[in-house]
């Protein structure tokens, strides 16, 4: 059985894959779901330091301290920024990258710049706490805007989003070992949504065709977590 690493994305935490991390572990994976430095369960510990670097060291970190190898890394949505930093610094414990609908970033690229038409209007929210510019105050319209129509699950969602460090936006990736981390075997599960904005030929040719995707809300880890499961479980058993 394999061993995951469950990234999330922007205003989320590790709460987002609890679904998905029980379908994984029920057929035997082994499931880590980390909550960001100031997200989730972690928000009491927001502070100015928190950037995409220091999103990147923390799964690095956790990838040392747990001793993987072979670890499967699956970001969604921001969270592609951060495992393509993690396996960039730690490739040796990578053995996959998974993108779930989410950012595929090149070397010296922003999330903004990256997916610059979704991330700009979250500068407009902009404000400061503690010393730390956020974005992406939770609203209860945000599960709406991240694909969640069914009232309870949208009600779950909005309880659980936390604002997002801005610098974690702003900041550009920085690659040490690009060519050892672009070796790694990738794959990616995406909305057919967002299809019309990505260079699919290249995702294909990167994935060699390990690319599916799905009519569903943003967040397909809790939209469609059965479908999100058994993918990654092929992609485990490949």
């Amino acid at each position: 059985m394999a061993t995951f690493v469950l990234v999330h994305g922007g205003g989320h935490g590790g709460w987002c894959y609890q679904k998905v991390a029980r379908r994984l572990q029920a057929i035997g994976h082994v499931v880590h779901a980390p909550s960001l430095p100031g997200m989730g369960e972690h928000r009491h510990q927001l502070h100015p330091g928190i950037d995409l670097d220091a999103h990147i060291t923390d799964v690095a970190a956790l990838l040392d301290a747990e001793d993987l190898t072979g670890a499967i890394l699956v970001g969604h949505s921001y969270g592609g920024m951060v495992i393509t930093g993690a396996a960039d610094r730690v490739p040796a414990r990578t053995g996959h990258r998974v993108y779930l609908d989410a950012a595929y970033p090149q070397d010296g690229e922003s999330l903004h710049e990256h997916a610059f038409a979704m991330i700009d209007p979250t500068r407009h929210g902009m404000y400061v706490e503690n010393g730390v510019e956020l974005v992406m105050k939770p609203d209860p319209s945000h599960p709406g805007f991240f694909g969640i129509h069914d009232p309870a699950l949208a009600q779950w969602t909005y309880e659980r989003l936390s604002p997002q460090p801005w610098a974690c936006f702003a900041q550009k990736l920085t690659l040490r070992n690009e060519a050892a981390m672009r070796a790694i075997p990738e794959s990616h599960l995406i909305c057919t949504s967002t299809i019309p904005g990505r260079d699919m030929a290249l995702l294909r040719e990167r994935a060699q065709g390990r690319v599916w995707d799905i009519d569903t809300g943003h967040d397909l880890m809790l939209t469609e977590p059965e479908w999100v499961a058994q993918k990654l479980d092929l992609i485990a058993r490949s």
